[in-house]
């Protein structure tokens, strides 16, 4: 119950602080993510000093960047190989290169019917977890007429096995952000494809996000039996990422007050359309965290020592959000406000180090530094959190 209470207590703080915010960035229902215009730096009209829970010191060490990769094309969807190289997908181009620190990125595979556009593309990638014995790397993108879900290995000559096809696509929200979870399962964001109303239809896949055998088939103990919607109600979810306590949360985009960052249960329901933000509905699972658009557009999102990060890409930041271990959401921080641009990817690397993506590369109001699109790599550092 007091969990309940204080999750209550943080979002009700954020929208009662931050409606300022909101009401001076309305957007069209239709709008995608949104371009940058200016740099807010206020903080996140968030605080729950009151709960104990504090931004943690521990971490990766956010003053000492290492460029790792330069002149990629909107870096999107990135993983790791077990040698700790990354592997990383150009939207845009439908390419996936293999990068680590001091050596060129190099061309390891193509996916052939990717159709870029917008924010279509070669999206979210996830190397197996099991890939020393299987060699399986995992892709989400949009070809001329669906949004497809593949598995392939690398340097192979066989075309990619098609896993989940037919899900319908559009310039916007796709979603497509994919990842491994503890329990074994491949799980995927995928947005409402410009149709709100697909949210709530659990008989649609889009507004959802799907859980899969590595093999493509559904999992006994899906909450919707022979289904692979784990849960429903979402927009454009970009960001899966789990806590040590193998909690799911999820980022995503709000139409034109609230971003969001989510709590996963199996078969819940988020809200969209019907709600955006905090609703206090019994029917529906209100957000741990909001943001206004102006300070997120969250993407991709990473656990590590107790902390979510998350990238936003109209925020051009890089936010730093404490988690308890009985997933308590504790005070967010915003780091690297500025510095980078719009931020997409963050990831952590077998050593402990982060590893986040700009998506400067695309027209959305930031111009790109000479050597956009970059791959950035922020060390562990073993310093103690603060009480």
């Amino acid at each position: 119950m007091r969990r309940r209470i204080v999750a209550a207590v943080a979002a009700v703080l954020v929208i009662a602080l931050g409606a300022t915010d909101a009401r001076a960035d309305r957007r069209p229902a239709a709008a995608p993510e949104r371009p940058t215009t200016a740099v807010d730096r206020r903080p996140v009209p968030l605080d729950l000093r009151g709960v104990g829970l504090r931004a943690v010191r521990s971490g990766p060490d956010l003053t000492r960047p290492q460029v790792v990769a330069t002149g990629l094309e909107v870096p999107w969807g990135l993983d790791f190989l077990p040698d700790g190289s990354a592997l990383v997908a150009q939207r845009n181009q439908g390419t996936i290169v293999r990068i680590r620190p001091g050596r060129p990125a190099r061309q390891v595979a193509r996916i052939p019917d990717v159709v870029a556009g917008g924010e279509a593309g070669l999206l979210g990638l996830a190397v197996s977890p099991t890939y020393r014995r299987d060699r399986w790397v995992y892709a989400c993108y949009t070809t001329a007429t669906d949004i497809r879900i593949v598995r392939f290995r690398l340097r192979s000559d066989q075309a990619p096995q098609v896993l989940v096809s037919g899900i319908a696509r559009a310039t916007f929200h796709d979603g497509g952000r994919i990842g491994f979870g503890p329990d074994g399962m491949l799980y995927a964001g995928v947005g409402d494809a410009g149709v709100a109303a697909r949210a709530q239809d659990l008989t649609s896949r889009n507004g959802k996000i799907l859980r899969i055998r590595p093999d493509g088939r559904v999992p006994a103990d899906n909450p919707f039996p022979g289904s692979p919607v784990y849960s429903y109600g979402h927009r454009n979810v970009q960001g899966l990422a789990w806590d040590r306590g193998g909690r799911l949360f999820a980022t995503e985009f709000g139409q034109s007050t609230w971003d969001e960052v989510n709590r996963i249960v199996p078969g819940g329901n988020y809200g969209w359309p019907v709600v955006e933000g905090v609703a206090g509905d019994p029917r529906f699972r209100d957000p741990v965290v909001v943001w206004s658009p102006a300070q997120a557009s969250p993407s991709g999102a990473a656990f590590t020592r107790g902390t979510l990060y998350v990238a936003a890409l109209r925020g051009t930041r890089l936010w730093a959000i404490p988690v308890d271990t009985a997933g308590n959401v504790g005070v967010p921080v915003a780091e690297l406000v500025g510095t980078y641009g719009r931020l997409r990817t963050v990831a952590v690397a077998p050593d402990g180090a982060l590893w986040v993506t700009t998506s400067n590369r695309e027209p959305r109001g930031v111009p790109p530094a000479a050597d956009d699109d970059r791959v950035l790599r922020f060390p562990p550092t073993h310093r103690q959190p603060s009480a």
